[in-house]
């Protein structure tokens, strides 16, 4: 498989991976700058030269994604027989640079209910390499023409038209995604919220709503089984503290700065083989 199939194929799956590239040669080398190689936890694809070159840059690879490292590192490499080696001489001669870059597993959001809020959300998100997922029970709410704003997308946009338990999704949702719950219906947010606290792998759970509304979805949860501290899961009100104005655009703004801070918190959402309901 080609070095950059194999990089689709990682973020398709969410693993994580390291992408090698040549990027400098001086001298003789088995392989000239710009070539690459992507790797994995347990599979390579391509090839940078072999022998002990590939070998020392497949196991820092692998120390990286051990570490959960984010940022590239470079790699020289003498390839002489009067340097050391860790996996046999090498000796073309010259010397190469390897630039090797982590691939890490984007994190996934979960936006329930896009209506005027969850659409201006999902504008700004979309703006962001990540995974986004998007639910509504209606239909007319996710039609190609209202979703178009979309289409030039950094993130991955996942569509998903339930009309019946939009719940269901939550547990199809990728390991240590974020669950955003802004639905039409106060009905459908209480569900969604009971529902998300059963779904142990998502890694925050954010309602829309005022206090008077939580009071009553806080005393609903508690009467369905929940404990106190499961309750408090829920993040309400959502978005950045001490913002006063209600308008659509601006409440969007708030919830993605304060859910991209949390991004920064947490660099590596999901290591590699872990999927959802695993």
């Amino acid at each position: 498989m080609h070095w950059l199939k194999a990089v689709q194929q990682l973020r398709s799956a969410r693993e994580p991976g390291v992408l090698v590239t040549v990027a400098s040669v001086r001298g003789h080398a088995p392989r000239e700058a710009g070539t690459k190689m992507t790797v994995s936890a347990d599979r390579t694809w391509g090839t940078v030269g072999g022998g002990n070159l590939e070998a020392v840059a497949i196991t820092r690879a692998r120390a990286m994604l051990g570490e959960g490292l984010t940022q590239p590192e470079l790699l020289p490499m003498t390839l002489s027989d009067k340097v050391r080696f860790q996996h046999g001489v090498q000796c073309c001669g010259g010397e190469v640079t390897l630039v090797l870059e982590p691939l890490p597993v984007v994190p996934a959001v979960a936006v329930f209910g896009i209506g005027h809020v969850g659409l201006e959300l999902a504008r700004v998100l979309a703006r962001q390499d990540i995974e986004l997922h998007l639910v509504d029970s209606r239909p007319e709410q996710l039609t190609a023409e209202r979703l178009a704003v979309l289409d030039d997308a950094e993130a991955q946009v996942h569509v998903h038209h339930v009309p019946v338990l939009p719940e269901l999704v939550l547990a199809e949702l990728p390991r240590g995604a974020h669950v955003l719950i802004m639905t039409h219906d106060h009905a459908e947010d209480a569900a969604l919220c009971d529902a998300a606290l059963r779904t142990q792998h998502l890694a925050s759970i954010g309602l829309i709503g005022s206090a008077g509304k939580w009071a009553r979805f806080r005393r609903k949860l508690a009467d369905e089984g929940h404990a106190p501290e499961a309750i408090e899961r829920i993040t309400t009100p959502i978005g950045l503290p001490g913002l006063a104005a209600k308008d659509p655009a601006t409440i969007a703004v708030s919830v993605a700065a304060a859910l991209l801070r949390t991004f920064e918190q947490d660099p590596a959402p999901v290591r590699a083989g872990q999927q959802a309901g695993s």
